[in-house]
């Protein structure tokens, strides 16, 4: 197990309702009302905050989709964006 990294546990109540332990809710950054994502892989299961997950997945398309018009650093990304504000300033 990594060095920092933890086990906690929590009861399923009769409802399938399990409490996120509050060490837990630190890590993932919640705090009541916020969503949290389950992501199963076989037979793991990933909980994670659902706000950061949906970050992280736009940024990889993001990254996808630079890649395919040729955007391969960040400087060549903001140049892009730099020229494309300048073109809507002009019209």
């Amino acid at each position: 197990m990594a060095a920092n990294a933890f086990v906690d546990n929590a009861k399923v109540m009769a409802k399938g309702q399990v409490t996120i332990p509050k060490d837990v809710r630190e890590v993932l950054g919640v705090t009541s009302g916020d969503r949290i994502s389950f992501i199963v892989e076989k037979n793991t299961v990933r909980i994670v905050n659902s706000a950061v997950y949906a970050m992280q997945i736009l940024q990889q398309e993001m990254e996808k989709d630079a890649e395919l018009v040729g955007l391969n650093s960040e400087d060549e990304v903001m140049a892009m964006v730099k020229e494309l504000r300048n073109e809507d300033e002009k019209a």
